[in-house]
């Protein structure tokens, strides 16, 4: 299978892609705060930002489109009932991208991915 050139790519295939994000939403959301390369937090911020700003609504609807996502029942009702509430008053910009400097072992540069 061919890759696809555009833009910034993190695996293989387009559905590898779709479970790192997922896995990194699913990681932000559980710890608050992770440590992973910027490409990675770059890629995944806009796609944090939308599962908050659905979680804030608390719709069931929402609620389903989330479950999608994350594919974690306990993490989407910690996400709806513990993290939403805590940014009703603001219009977006939940996470913030910090640079920590480069891995040893192969110099990539890495940030903090975390929860405002």
């Amino acid at each position: 299978m061919p890759k696809p050139t555009k833009g910034k790519r993190l695996g293989g295939s387009s559905s590898h892609e779709d479970q790192i994000i997922a896995n990194l939403i699913k990681s932000v959301l559980e710890h608050e705060k992770i440590e992973t390369t910027i490409t990675k937090a770059k890629i995944a911020k806009p796609y944090l930002e939308k599962v908050i700003t659905k979680a804030k609504s608390g719709k069931l609807h929402d609620r389903r489109q989330v479950l999608k996502i994350i594919n974690d029942k306990s993490l989407v009702t910690k996400l709806f009932d513990d993290i939403a509430p805590k940014y009703e008053e603001r219009d977006g910009g939940y996470t913030r991208i910090t640079k920590t400097g480069h891995r040893r072992g192969d110099g990539t540069e890495l940030a903090f991915i975390e929860l405002i």
